[in-house]
């Protein structure tokens, strides 16, 4: 409506300003329009008088401006009102869940007991009582070194010992006739429990030449083969119990008000994401490090399925408050600004 309006003002029979004629729409302006339609336009205008072809000019920009005003009223391709953007919405009901203050730490497990086994006197290994990676009893023998020393000094230390035995005895009954002084049968005394010393002396060294399992646990991997001469104080193997393991880790001093032995927790592990484990406090470090200015808590864990090993880093999860009921928002509904979520 607006479009035919202007175009009818502009083609209008009224004279323009400074023109001396009126020009009709069936005039020479119609005809100057259809030949630019089909292309021949140029020279019909250039035919036109001054007044013609300012009109024509006009009728050009109103029709332009037609076409952008229509452009703008379509909203684009759908047809929308101006400026309008559909942006696709994924709903969800909140539901209300029970939620417990936690406190969060990272941790490092340690077996429950672990010694690096050595031998205590020297000599070559005659035999090796276990393999690699097994399970070990208390009390078996791991590794067996060559006794022949050991007996040797056990036979000469009891062969003294008797000896220094029967000059006591010999002496005493001397004493008791008085054909010997006091002091000699001390003597005599004295060298017969040194020499009952030695002997037992032989005999713990004698002993020491089998390795045996302080305790039952799984041991690792040996550092020594048969026949190796080895050396007081050098590693042969490590012997680790796993069940139950524990788990150490450290919480600030502001924490430790918050947790006790005994108290409950979570852990995660890398190697095993699809499963949770529960363990609970059993000790707290009397003492705070300066330097951090934290404490370390030692937790432990049942490991009856031989799944977790010394050394896995965990992250664990303690329960510090009471549990509530709070609305749950998802975490794809939150959007970052800066440092905080939105």
């Amino acid at each position: 409506m607006y479009l035919s309006r202007a175009i009818s003002h502009t083609i209008g029979t009224g004279p323009l300003p400074g023109l001396g004629r009126k020009l009709s729409p069936s005039s020479e302006l119609t005809d100057v329009t259809r030949k630019v339609a089909m292309g021949d336009g140029m020279r019909g205008i250039s035919r036109l008088n001054p007044g013609a072809r300012v009109r024509c000019a006009l009728l050009a920009c109103v029709l332009a401006m037609a076409g952008c005003g229509k452009e703008e009223a379509g909203g684009g391709p759908g047809g929308g009102p101006p400026g309008e953007m559909k942006i696709p919405v994924e709903a969800a009901t909140l539901s209300a869940r029970p939620l417990t203050t936690t406190l969060e730490a990272t941790g490092t497990l340690r077996a429950d007991e672990s010694v690096t086994l050595r031998p205590e006197v020297a000599g070559s290994i005659t035999r090796i009582g276990f393999e690699d990676g097994a399970r070990v009893e208390k009390g078996q023998v791991l590794f067996a070194l060559d006794p022949a020393l050991a007996n040797a000094d056990l036979r000469e230390a009891q062969a003294m010992s008797r000896v220094s035995r029967t000059a006591l005895g010999r002496a005493n009954r001397l004493g008791s006739r008085s054909l010997i002084s006091k002091a000699e049968i001390d003597t005599l005394e004295a060298d017969a429990s040194v020499m009952d010393a030695r002997a037992a002396s032989a005999r713990t060294r004698l002993a020491k030449t089998q390795i045996r399992a302080p305790f039952s646990g799984t041991i690792g991997l040996r550092e020594v083969s048969v026949g190796e001469f080895v050396n007081v104080g050098q590693d042969l193997v490590t012997l680790v119990r796993l069940d139950p393991i524990e788990i150490d880790f450290s919480l600030p001093e502001t924490q430790l008000a918050q947790i006790e032995v005994g108290q409950s927790l979570e852990i995660g592990f890398d190697a095993y994401r699809e499963r949770r484990f529960s363990g609970q406090v059993v000790a707290i470090d009397p003492v705070i490090d300066p330097n951090s200015r934290s404490a370390k808590v030692r937790a432990q864990i049942s490991n009856s399925e031989g799944l977790l090993r010394p050394g896995l880093s965990a992250r664990l999860r303690l329960g510090v408050g009471a549990t509530r009921e709070a609305l749950m928002l998802p975490e794809q509904a939150l959007l970052q600004e800066g440092q905080e979520g939105v």
